[in-house]
């Protein structure tokens, strides 16, 4: 919320609500897809850097022409459905675990049995192997894609990202009023990319680029 709000003040955006929760370090909630790739324009921009959207959602190259490969995106943008399942599991650093961060629930995640209703602040469960955390539980988080039921069919390419429109964006991670099966790394989510729920926030990245 922090993070966010700094992004509303500035702008002139409302903040949204926290459902009497507290803000600071919590993760925002109640922001559609559109106000999560509104905030990784914004934020690349005060960064100097090319944005990674355009006003119709597609992903942008450094000159500003539409895209369909994440990794020609220089700014700040949501993780590809592939990204976000790939970190999630800890990479090539993977322990081949059910959720992020391990097989314990209770270490890893907030959801129902330990939440108490609510979302709770970040970073208070036991990372992954990449040292992420609440990649499990505490907020379901916005991706980049579309929503497609062919995602199980790509396992052999590099990074797929599914550019066709359709009538949902894909959120993944499960949350704080869900159950063990919703928090699996395998789990996918969907919803309209104006929703807004009290249980779906997000997490942005960038294409890192090496010098050899």
């Amino acid at each position: 919320f922090s993070e966010y709000d700094v992004f509303c003040e500035i702008t002139g955006r409302k903040e949204p609500n926290d459902s009497g929760w507290g803000r600071g370090n919590r993760p925002v909630i109640y922001v559609s897809w559109w106000d999560a790739i509104a905030y990784c324009n914004w934020l690349s921009e005060k960064e100097k850097l090319p944005k990674a959207y355009d006003t119709n959602g597609n992903l942008l190259d450094k000159e500003g022409r539409v895209t369909t490969d994440p990794s020609k995106v220089v700014g700040y943008r949501l993780p590809t459905e592939a990204e976000w399942e790939y970190a999630a599991r800890g990479g090539n650093s993977s322990n081949g675990y059910k959720y992020a961060g391990g097989d314990d629930l209770d270490i890893v995640a907030w959801y129902r049995s330990n939440s108490e209703r609510k979302t709770r602040q970040v970073g208070t469960r036991r990372p992954n192997e990449l040292f992420l955390y609440d990649m499990s539980g505490n907020v379901y988080e916005w991706c980049s894609d579309w929503y497609s039921e062919e995602y199980f069919s790509k396992g052999q390419m590099i990074n797929p990202y599914n550019s066709t429109p359709s009538s949902c964006r894909v959120n993944r991670g499960g949350s704080w009023p869900n159950d063990e099966p919703n928090l699996l790394v395998f789990y996918r989510h969907h919803d309209s990319p104006t929703a807004v729920y009290n249980f779906l926030g997000f997490r942005i990245c960038r294409t890192v680029y090496e010098d050899y």
